[in-house]
């Protein structure tokens, strides 16, 4: 990364680049410049009234589909390479590291489930601060070997970059210790020099996935269903447009641009929703690039961590082209197209694919009304 943030940022960009080529962004692991755990949990105390009992619980609600134990699960290694996992009963002590691995097992009603949680950059969804209130959150945003071995978790849930011998550990090491481990798909480390694409078939994937791991199908199914859905609608309504728009997807850093290709999540995205991407190489672009690529629409990517300034980061991703006079005239610019999208929205996204979605459809399509 070519500046502090860049630096600082968590997964959201560390694999961007150095650890998952097939995405765009660039960052490290770090912990720096983060909120104390005593202040993220605080930002994340359910302050709405219940009238009800918590309905978010995995108990009690009758299920069309059971998982028959035991169950062949298959993730990835350290090493990128596939790993198949065994589950005789679903986990009862998981540690989820990041927002997505936390969000998604809270979203399925898993939150008794967890026995540790790190690794927040944002606040969880009201709808989910109440179950997140219920776990453990822990004063390392990235958890050490030394803490993990001590929370003895029958399950391990995060990023592909962070399964390294100075983090969480080593996958299939795990595996050996009788520890199952699941790593997002989209986050699948590079092999070599194989690297992986990101595609929204993945985030429904590991959704359906974790549906089995817990015995949850239908709660996994009726969320990917809802994704699905969506991107059904937009493209219906898209097929009666009589152009495709043309696409960047952007993330600014000093003066070169990433451009999230065809090989991204947000790329994929795009392409389902049916709109045209104006690069489909993911490698970085200079002005003049954009300028003769000179695309209907330009997503430009931000993504405040906490104790950001949301509206503030927002505001200078997007003045970095309306305030730039060699890009005033782009397309996108003249005719009102820059759209901001969250990181967050469109890596490695889990349940918060939907929000992606809808932000991607309504800068496609301004006039289709999105549900």
């Amino acid at each position: 990364m070519k500046n502090k943030r860049r630096i600082a940022t968590l997964l959201l960009a560390v694999v961007l680049l150095f650890t998952l080529t097939g995405c765009g962004s660039k960052g490290t692991n770090e912990d720096t410049g983060r909120k104390d755990a005593e202040k993220i949990i605080e930002d994340n105390v359910d302050n709405t009234v219940k009238d009800q009992a918590d309905s978010s619980s995995e108990e009690g609600a009758a299920k069309e589909k059971r998982t028959e134990y035991p169950v062949t699960i298959t993730t990835y290694g350290s090493d990128g390479k596939e790993l198949v996992t065994t589950y005789k009963k679903a986990p009862e002590k998981v540690l989820a590291v990041y927002q997505g691995s936390i969000e998604t097992l809270l979203a399925l009603g898993l939150e008794k489930r967890i026995v540790a949680t790190a690794g927040l950059d944002n606040e969880v969804p009201d709808s989910l601060k109440a179950a997140f209130s219920k776990t453990n959150y822990l004063d390392e945003f990235t958890p050490s070997l030394e803490t993990v071995t001590m929370l003895e978790p029958d399950m391990i849930l995060s990023w592909g970059s962070l399964f390294k011998e100075k983090t969480l550990g080593e996958a299939s090491t795990w595996i050996e210790k009788g520890t199952n481990t699941y790593i997002n798909s989209n986050t699948r480390p590079a092999t070599g020099e194989v690297s992986y694409d990101r595609t929204l078939e993945n985030e429904y994937k590991d959704i359906l996935n974790l549906g089995v791991i817990f015995d949850v199908q239908d709660k996994a199914e009726s969320i990917v269903k809802d994704m699905k859905d969506t991107v059904e609608a937009v493209k219906e309504a898209a097929s009666k447009q009589e152009k495709k728009p043309s696409v960047l997807i952007l993330e600014s850093y000093d003066s070169t641009f990433t451009n999230y290709g065809s090989s991204s999540l947000g790329g994929d995205m795009v392409t389902a929703l049916g709109g045209k991407l104006a690069k489909e190489d993911g490698s970085d672009l200079g002005k003049e690039d954009i300028i003769a690529l000179n695309p209907d629409v330009i997503f430009v990517v931000y993504m405040p961590y906490e104790g950001d300034d949301a509206e503030k980061l927002k505001q200078e991703k997007l003045d970095v082209f309306l305030k730039d006079e060699s890009l005033a005239s782009l397309s996108a610019v003249q005719n009102g197209r820059l759209v901001p999208i969250m990181l967050s929205e469109m890596y490695a996204s889990t349940t918060r694919t939907k929000d992606g979605i809808v932000t991607l459809a309504q800068g496609l399509y301004p006039n289709i009304e999105i549900k």
